[in-house]
């Protein structure tokens, strides 16, 4: 396994809408694999294809090593689709590792209902909430060309201006490969 680096704010993958996966093979299966050591390496516990610079509809979910969800398995989603969001929505502060060291409080839908493609090619249909409902979202917002600056409202779009130009010219620190300017 391989830890890739990430892509961030400016790269042109992260606004683009990813391409759908027509086949799980080998390479796909390696990708999630390298995708897993680098979330990982990077403490995440979310991942797109494209913060790894692959123009490919697949995210990886692990909220495991955050508290009160020990016991949570992780998950794959290839081509996922978002069929129901609850009316419901919570405000909640959310990081990225494609915006190193800028967080901001994001409003989401409460539950939502997500269909995708699991790495045998079958069709799965899960219901999440909560912090599990937040990372999907926040992934799928990846595969979608949306970052937490399009989730906000233009007052603090424009607080984080300094921030995003600081990322997107690779003056933050960081402890994990990140892609070359």
């Amino acid at each position: 396994m391989a830890i890739l680096p990430i892509t961030v704010y400016g790269d042109p993958v992260l606004k683009k809408i990813a391409s759908p996966i027509k086949q799980v093979d080998d390479g796909i299966i390696g990708l999630i694999q390298n995708m897993f050591a680098t979330m990982r390496n990077a403490n995440g516990i979310g991942l797109a294809a494209n913060q790894v610079d692959i123009d490919k509809q697949i995210f990886i979910v692990d909220i495991s090593p955050v508290e009160g969800y020990e016991k949570f398995k992780p998950v794959v989603m290839i081509n996922p689709e978002i069929i129901l969001q609850s009316d419901e929505t919570v405000v909640m502060e959310e990081g990225c590792l494609s915006l190193p060291n800028l967080r901001a409080d994001v409003e989401r839908p409460e539950a939502i209902k997500v269909r995708y493609l699991d790495t045998d090619e079958n069709i799965q249909e899960i219901e999440a909430d909560d912090l599990f409902a937040r990372v999907i979202l926040h992934e799928y917002d990846h595969l979608i060309g949306k970052l937490i600056p399009d989730r906000v409202n233009e007052q603090i779009r424009k607080k984080l201006q300094e921030e995003l130009e600081l990322i997107r010219n690779r003056e933050v620190k960081v402890d994990y490969p990140i892609t070359p300017k």
